[in-house]
Parts: C-alpha cells; sequence; structure tokens
C-alpha cells in the first residue's frame, strides 16, 4: 500500500452512525488531528450526532449528512457525493465501516480514501486496513485507533474527550436549581439512563430503577434525572410511578434537551446510572462517576472507557449473547441484578467522591 498523504490540505473524515461509536471514535480525530495540524478538517455527521464533534478543536468544520431528507436515497447519495466533490479534498479517513461510505467518497472523486477493507469496500479504498483477528477481544476504542495505525499515522492517548461551551455548563446548572429547588451543588445529583436503542435485552428492568430510586432517596438528599429521547418516556413513566416518596424527588428529562444538553447535565451529574447505551459512553468521555449495567452486550469491547465506571453484571453462560431481544425470553442476565448491588456501588461512588 503506498503511504497517506503527509500534508493533505483538505480531509474529510467520515463519523460513524451512532452517538456512542462517535464518542468511542474521539481518540482516533484526536490522533488525526495531531498528525496533520496545518491541514483542514471536516467531519461528515448524521444530524443526531453532530454535537459530538461540533465544539471539538480536532475539527474544523461540520458537513451534516441529511440521510432522513435532503440526501435520502440513491438520488439523495449521489447529491452528496456532489456537494462534497465541491469541497476539493485531498483525502478522505472512514471511521464508518459500511460499503456505502466508501462508495460516496469515490463518487465524489475524493483521490486518496483510507478505511477499514470490511464491508466488501477493499476496490473502493486506495488505502484499505485489514482488520485484525484479535481486535474483537479489545475495548472498540483501540479497534478505531488501530485502523487510523495501519494509515501509517501516530496515535494519540486513548482517552475519550467531548469538548462543552461554558454557556450550556451553566445553563444545565441552571436548569438542576430551577428543577429541583435546590441550590447547585448542595445536594447530590443521580442520573438515570433506563432507555437502550439497541433493543430490550440492554435495558435493566423498569421496576428495578424505581427501588433503586426509593433506596436512594431514603438514604440521601439527593435530586435524580431521567435521560433520554422521546422513546424513553414511557419507561421514564413508569419509573416515577413505582418510586414510591422517591417521585417527589425525580425529574423526568426524557425527549426535552439535545444532545449537547444533555451532554452538560450529565457532566454535573455526581453519579450517572445507565444501560449500555450512547450516554454511557458520553459519561465515560466525561469522567462522570458511574455504574453501568450490562446483560447481552460486551462489557470488554463496548463497556465505558473509563476508571470511574463500576460494571455490574451477572456472567452467565448465555451471556453476552448480543441479541437486541433475550433468545430465551427470561432477560435473566438483566433481572438477577438487584437494586441492592446498584446502590451499594452508588453510594461507594458518592462516597469516593
Amino acid at each position: 500500500m503506498k503511504s497517506f498523504p503527509q500534508h493533505p490540505k483538505k480531509i474529510l473524515i467520515r463519523s460513524t452512525n451512532w452517538i456512542g461509536d462517535a464518542v468511542i471514535t474521539t481518540p482516533a480525530v484526536r490522533t488525526i488531528r495531531e498528525n496533520f495540524p496545518e491541514s483542514e478538517i471536516t467531519m461528515l455527521v448524521h444530524p443526531w450526532v453532530s454535537d459530538i464533534f461540533r465544539y471539538s478543536p480536532r475539527v474544523d468544520q461540520l458537513f451534516i449528512y441529511e440521510k432522513k431528507g435532503l440526501h435520502q436515497g440513491l438520488k439523495g447519495m449521489l447529491r452528496l457525493a456532489g456537494e462534497l466533490r465541491l469541497q476539493q479534498f485531498d483525502c478522505a479517513i472512514l471511521l464508518q465501516n459500511a460499503f456505502e461510505a466508501a462508495l460516496i467518497t469515490r463518487v465524489a472523486g475524493i483521490p486518496v480514501r483510507g478505511g477499514y477493507t470490511t464491508d466488501a469496500r477493499s476496490l473502493l479504498l486506495t488505502h484499505g486496513v485489514d482488520k485484525e483477528p484479535d481486535i474483537i477481544k479489545k475495548h472498540q476504542v483501540h479497534y478505531y485507533q488501530r485502523m487510523v495505525r495501519g494509515l501509517g499515522l501516530r496515535t494519540s492517548p486513548n482517552e475519550l474527550e467531548l469538548f462543552i461551551p461554558g454557556d450550556q455548563i451553566d445553563a444545565a446548572k441552571r436548569l438542576i436549581e430551577k428543577r429541583t429547588g435546590v441550590q447547585y451543588g448542595d445536594v447530590p445529583l443521580i442520573g438515570f439512563n433506563p432507555g437502550a436503542a439497541f433493543g430490550p435485552a440492554k435495558r435493566w428492568p423498569p421496576e428495578k430503577y424505581a427501588e433503586l430510586a426509593d433506596m436512594i432517596c431514603r438514604r440521601t438528599d439527593a435530586r435524580i434525572v431521567i435521560f433520554g429521547s422521546g422513546a424513553d418516556r414511557e419507561t421514564a413513566a413508569e419509573i416515577i410511578a413505582h418510586a414510591g416518596k422517591a417521585k417527589d424527588r425525580m425529574i423526568d428529562l426524557t425527549g426535552s434537551t439535545s444532545l449537547i444538553e444533555a451532554m452538560a447535565l450529565i457532566g454535573e451529574c455526581s453519579v450517572f446510572v445507565t444501560n449500555d447505551s450512547g450516554l454511557m459512553h458520553v459519561g465515560a468521555a466525561l469522567h462522570t462517576p458511574m455504574v453501568a449495567i450490562f446483560g447481552s452486550t460486551d462489557h470488554v469491547a463496548t463497556g465505558p472507557y473509563s476508571d470511574n465506571a463500576t460494571v455490574i453484571r451477572k456472567p452467565l453462560p448465555c451471556s453476552p449473547c448480543k441479541k437486541t431481544h433475550c433468545p430465551e425470553k427470561h432477560f435473566q442476565c438483566m433481572k438477577l441484578i438487584s437494586s441492592a448491588e446498584v446502590f451499594t456501588a452508588v453510594t461507594q461512588l458518592l462516597e469516593s467522591a
């Protein structure tokens, strides 16, 4: 393989599609910036992950891929390729693994295209990197770092990073005070993240979250904030309905915050209790003390990449099955995790903080 250009003027990075994956790529994005400090770097992103990179000093500008709008379907994809062609990028680095990502940059006429040779796209890449067999045994942070190293780049540290402007942090503190009725910092703020887009096998049951909320509010003066998308509103309502007296100290923010607002709020939590989800990786990148609950998914590959996180799981013979729905329909990997053991982990993090 020919060496990757050493002094490209304009670089396009194709972001991954989902919040958690995008956060996990932040060390690789930092690697790209540090190898090309003088280059103009543009990130091609879907709208729902754009806030991950909007304020990052590693990126000069965002190019929004409106796959559900302007760039929908084959006609829209060709429109996107034409728009990228006008930018005259010198090279593209594809963090996203799909065939489509390579096809778009090829049709856009970007002369140098680097990425993994997955998804039968070798012929579309000028600089293909083969996936090493042992990479699945490591955290996905290493997956993206190995790819850019395969292009000849010197890798930066693996630490995740997110950048949130000060006015967003100030707004988060004001919101906490308004919704809790107490001065910011006077009481612990516990975040709950009961959703997970991948499927129900990743979700700790709502009644368990309700029991946990009751334990927290009986034994501490904490306030609890529930995070999630609009799809999680029903789950949040169920948690609050079964939380006993704790319901008066719970704030439901599901579906009512942008990603950057949620990021700012998670950064202010004393402890964040979460399923394996995109917001879990946000919390890890912000070094928020965290209890991460795992069942069907691989805690080694997709767990929180943080020294400030406690992972709770049950090592059953069937786990991790990596299924969206429990094949046995009993969800034991989640049901066997008690509210009491999660509460113990929460209190330990509060005490250490």
